[in-house]
C-alpha cells in the first residue's frame, strides 16, 4: 500500500483564503483514504495546530517537517487546487520528492 504525501496550496494573505484551502484538502484527503490509502496531508494534519500555537503558518517554518515526510512516504500526490502552481510550497515539495527519486502525481481537486 502506498503512503501519499498530499502537497496543496495553503499560504495566502487572506486568512479566510488559507481557511477554505484547509477545507478543501480535507475533502481530498479523505476520499483518498476512503480508497484505502493512507494520506499525510501537511495542510490538513496541521493547520490547527498552527493556530492553537500560533505558530507560523508559511513554507518556511514548515519545509523542514515537510521534508521529512516527503521523505517517508512513497509518492507525493499534488492537488491541482487553485493557487497550486504559484504556490512557494507546492513547487518546492514537488523539487524535494524528484530529488529524493519519488513519483510525483497531479490530481484535480
Amino acid at each position: 500500500m502506498d503512503v501519499i504525501y498530499l502537497a496543496s496550496p495553503y499560504s495566502h494573505k487572506d486568512v479566510s483564503v488559507m481557511d477554505a484551502r484547509w477545507k478543501q484538502v480535507c475533502g481530498i484527503a479523505g476520499r483518498i483514504m476512503s480508497e484505502g490509502h493512507v494520506v499525510y496531508s501537511p495542510t490538513a494534519h496541521t493547520h490547527q495546530i498552527a493556530l492553537q500555537c500560533a505558530l507560523p503558518r508559511g513554507w518556511d517554518y514548515w519545509e523542514r517537517f515537510d521534508r521529512e515526510f516527503i521523505q517517508a512516504c512513497e509518492k507525493v500526490v499534488v492537488a491541482m487546487m487553485d493557487g497550486w502552481k504559484e504556490s512557494k510550497g507546492v513547487q518546492a515539495e514537488i523539487l524535494i520528492a524528484k530529488e529524493l527519486g519519488k513519483m510525483v502525481e497531479y490530481i484535480e481537486a
